[in-house]
């Protein structure tokens, strides 16, 4: 790979996606030159922007800034992007056809993960809070860490980490096979259910990937599964292995799980000195294993069990992530990024269990025509659960549509007939009178656009 030596600027495609939005900051803090491109402006874009980054929405190369549009001075620039971004994009085939250098997101993180001691968390559930959890755990320790995060770390308002230490964490991203770049000292995998079949074809060759995946740690690491699929993994004959959950054969085992009000209670048992005591604020076993992976990593660090403990107990979550964006007397609204049926069941699990005897009203957003069509009848099972569903129309993200696949589909495979399909128009509308109880939404479109205006409403509603 090229180096950055003589690079003045940096141009992201597709820069305000999550992961991008984190290399973007930290080539800022590098002091490089970082424009980008979006379809869209976000949230994240704005705060880009404000920190220092030109980012146009066009599609265009009449608006790409004067260091980016000379072909003759391409030796001056890199070019990143996501492979989210369309084939067909203006921009990426302007710069493909004009001989600059090119990287894939996942490429770039690549050489940081070989440069440092990197901790890299994969998974189709849960990585984006184990590796926020573990940099959290590893900031509030001697050790310190940066942090490349797959969402907006609750405790430090960011999804990058920087610091001088010899650590990096990382989410490792499973789609387009780029999580296979990497080169970790400690690598984490938390699940490994059916996912990205677009990308994939069967399951069977995603599992193979997150073999590739484990072969990719150093010689001499240390890999940490999720004790439910170990077993389903080729694994490299010189690496430290070890698994987590809460059997009696883990190596580092959840016990003596206590629920009190409003938070849960439990031990760590490791092949150390236990962690003994955790407080998590965090909902649902779910989140008592992802706790329990990070503290796995945490201690193969070398953090010490009481800077764990304190840790977990401190650690605010992570922006989309079981999000609870309102509390009223009559309504409490939590948003999640649960894309995928098991993350479905998982939250509905956790609201159920904090939230016992309440009315759930759940707003869903497909998201990608493939994932609708593979696993509509496992959304329609999920979704269930709650007691009135209101669907949100399809969002496409890179696809083309595929016929007969919509949010109607999973809307037809439902026993529960308190469901309604709604457009993005229709949607406040018909919130106007939800029930009390509990609001969702959940999905990993572009329903986060209506986070802000439904927390509005209901604060209105109940001033």
């Amino acid at each position: 790979m090229r180096g950055l030596t003589n690079i003045e600027g940096i141009y992201f495609l597709g820069i305000g996606g999550i992961g991008m939005s984190a290399l973007a900051r930290y080539f800022l803090s590098q002091d490089y030159i970082v424009c980008g491109y979006d379809r869209t402006e976000s949230p994240l874009t704005d705060t880009l922007a404000e920190e220092g980054c030109s980012i146009t929405y066009e599609d265009s190369i009449d608006s790409l800034p004067v260091l980016f549009s000379d072909p003759s001075e391409n030796d001056r620039v890199l070019i990143v992007y996501t492979p989210a971004i369309p084939k067909e994009s203006i921009l990426l085939n302007f710069f493909r056809d004009n001989g600059y250098t090119i990287y894939k997101r996942a490429e770039i993180l690549g050489v940081i993960s070989r440069d440092t001691d990197a901790i890299a968390v994969a998974g189709t559930h849960g990585k984006t809070t184990v590796s926020t959890m573990t940099a959290h755990i590893l900031s509030s320790s001697p050790i310190d860490c940066s942090a490349f995060l797959g969402g907006i770390s609750k405790n430090y308002d960011t999804n990058l980490l920087i610091s001088e230490s010899r650590y990096t964490v990382m989410e490792a991203d499973e789609f387009d096979r780029s999580f296979l770049h990497l080169s970790p000292l400690i690598s984490v995998v938390t699940a490994i259910d059916p996912d990205h079949l677009d990308i994939y074809g069967t399951a069977e060759s995603m599992v193979e990937a997150y073999g590739e995946f484990c072969h990719r740690v150093r010689p001499g690491g240390t890999i940490i599964l999720n004790e439910n699929i170990a077993s389903s993994l080729s694994l490299p004959g010189d690496a430290t292995i070890y698994t987590y959950g809460t059997g009696a054969e883990a190596s580092f085992r959840a016990a003596s799980i206590r629920k009190e009000e409003g938070s849960y209670t439990f031990d760590i048992i490791t092949p150390g000195e236990p962690v003994r005591n955790i407080r998590s604020h965090l909902p649902g076993m779910v989140n008592i294993l992802n706790a329990t992976a990070a503290a796995s990593a945490a201690w193969c660090a070398g953090v010490s069990p009481e800077i764990i403990r304190s840790a977990i107990g401190s650690y605010q979550g992570v922006r989309r992530r079981f999000d609870v964006r309102y509390s009223g007397n009559e309504i409490i609204y939590v948003d999640d990024y649960a894309h995928h049926p098991q993350e479905i069941n998982a939250l509905v699990s956790a609201v159920r269990d904090f939230w016992p005897g309440k009315h759930v009203t759940g707003i869903f957003q497909p998201h990608l025509y493939t994932r609708t069509r593979d696993f509509a009848e496992g959304f329609a099972d999920a979704l269930d659960r709650l007691d009135e569903i209101l669907l949100l129309t399809l969002y496409p993200a890179r696809e083309k549509p595929i016929p007969g696949v919509s949010s109607g589909m999973i809307a037809g495979m439902m026993k529960n007939h308190n469901v309604k399909v709604v457009t993005k128009e229709e949607l406040l509308p018909a919130l106007e009178n939800v029930k009390k109880g509990l609001l969702l939404t959940i999905g990993a479109g572009d329903i986060d656009r209506f986070i802000e205006p439904i927390t509005e409403m209901l604060k209105n509603r109940n001033a």
